[in-house]
């Protein structure tokens, strides 16, 4: 790889990225940029570097890796397309590229909605520079095409479909908030499956983001590489506050935001990782409780069943069912079924009321969603919804010591898996804990699963006789419950 002009330049041109990156406000952001790339700094811009990195020497060649962690508006994005339009468009990469090949910048983030934000910083460079956008031969919603055997590509956060590209340059947005149904921390997955695309070209991988809970990729690597005494010289992590990037941000709306929700505001805006946010469960945890290749388990004579259901409008949310049941001192989970929207909720009730009707499970309880929706869809098919006395809260921590002694046997789902290790603890400013998934995320097969398994393993317990006969209303249950049949 050759750079047709140096950072600095294409930072300082009106015709490339000046009109992006100029001014007093950009300058702190611009010396990370340029740290990055191995260029010397300035007074000023060093200190904005000592203070952003907690190191005192900048490099003095390219870094692998660049990670910058740091409060709402403080202009990671635009700076980020910046160095990525640096790459594809001021950097010859023909002495890497085989005959025929194109090089990919790639921009990823949780979703191409997301993603696309990013690629609307670059098409803006590249369209307002007369010298820019003559490198355009092509353009789509999700890509723009160079004369240069370059492509910038958007793609959501799935490893599955990153591997196999060569690429020049690796950019990950809001990386501390990527999530998937089917891994507790695709950030790590995706970053794997993504770096082997960089070693051609010596491309750079660069991650951006807002901090959040001390967990997963983004705090990983903050920990390891940030500061004087970080693992690797190769990474370079800047971590700061909104106003230490971009000092155009009024004060008072980062004051009002602070005093409205002071545990927020210390990862929106100052830049810092929540306190207040831990993980419920560990993977290791959880995946100690999994049977592999047991998807699902046909119903026994002997065994008595509990259902809970997880319900959907079939929009938004997945629709999900869980049953289970109890042996000696170990719950099995037996059914996990999830339908994925959009769906029809009058045919996943009726589904569902099949699949409880086949283990014997004349009613189901479940959350209050709906109202008495789906008390009313679920007894037009002959199965008693009852409203599940417990909130979310209670049920997760109900299941919780089944979970931790390996008191349970869960079904091999990778969706399950990945919501369960997913979950977050959080205090609030008054001292009270909720359980729930994170931001943009899902809990339904896992609220539906642990549900089952607290009913299976003697959530019945801290019920009386009146309730737990309302819930399950037959002779047959309250000859078990007397017997300790539960």
């Amino acid at each position: 790889m050759t750079p047709l002009v140096d950072l600095r330049f294409a930072l300082e041109s009106e015709h490339l990225l000046g009109r992006v990156m100029g001014g007093v406000s950009r300058e702190a952001m611009r010396a990370v940029l340029l740290a990055s790339q191995g260029e010397e700094l300035t007074e000023s811009e060093g200190e904005h570097y000592r203070k952003l990195t907690s190191r005192d020497a900048s490099p003095t060649e390219p870094v692998s890796e660049l990670h910058i962690f740091a409060g709402r508006r403080s202009g990671k994005s635009s700076g980020c397309a910046a160095l990525a339009v640096y790459a594809a468009a001021l950097c010859d990469y023909s002495d890497r590229l085989s005959p025929g090949e194109r090089g990919v910048v790639l921009l990823i983030a949780e979703n191409q909605k997301q993603a696309k934000i990013l690629l609307n910083y670059i098409v803006g460079i590249f369209d307002s520079s007369p010298a820019l956008s003559k490198l355009i031969v092509g353009r789509t919603q999700t890509s723009l095409s160079l004369n240069n055997r370059i492509d910038i590509e958007v793609r959501s956060a799935d490893f599955r479909g990153l591997r196999g590209l060569t690429l020049i340059c690796a950019i990950g947005d809001e990386i501390c908030h990527w999530r998937s149904d089917y891994s507790s921390n695709p950030a790590e997955e995706i970053i794997i499956a993504v770096r082997p695309g960089l070693i051609t070209t010596g491309g750079q991988l660069i991650t951006i983001g807002s901090p959040y809970s001390k967990t997963g990729f983004g705090y990983n690597t903050w920990r390891k590489h940030f500061g004087p005494h970080g693992e690797d010289p190769q990474v370079l992590v800047a971590n700061g506050a909104t106003l230490d990037f971009n000092s155009t941000i009024p004060q008072r709306e980062i004051d009002r935001a602070i005093k409205d929700d002071p545990a927020a505001a210390q990862s929106e805006w100052l830049g810092q990782w929540r306190q207040d946010v831990e993980a419920f469960i560990s993977r290791e945890v959880v995946e100690a409780c999994v049977i592999p290749n047991r998807f699902e388990l046909p119903k026994t004579p002997l065994a008595y069943y509990h259902a809970f259901c997880d319900p959907s409008g079939g929009s938004g949310d997945d629709m999900a069912l869980a049953i289970a049941h109890r042996e000696n001192n170990v719950v099995v989970l037996d059914v996990l079924r999830t339908i994925k929207p959009p769906f029809n909720p009058d045919e996943a009730t009726y589904e569902f009321a099949q699949i409880l009707k086949a283990y014997g499970c004349m009613s189901v309880l479940g959350d209050r969603y709906g109202g008495e929706w789906p008390s009313q869809r679920f007894s037009a098919h002959g199965i008693n919804y009852v409203h599940s006395e417990k909130t979310k809260n209670e049920i997760y921590v109900q299941a919780l010591p089944l979970l931790m002694g390996q008191r349970c046997e869960l079904l091999d789902s990778q969706k399950l898996i990945s919501q369960l290790s997913s979950l977050e603890r959080k205090c609030s400013r008054g001292g009270r804990q909720s359980i729930d998934h994170p931001p943009s995320g899902h809990d339904d097969a896992a609220n539906a699963a642990c549900g089952a398994l607290a009913l299976a393993g003697g959530w019945a317990d801290d019920f009386n006789l009146d309730e737990y006969v309302r819930a399950y209303g037959t002779d047959d249950i309250v000859r078990r419950w007397e017997a300790g049949e539960r």
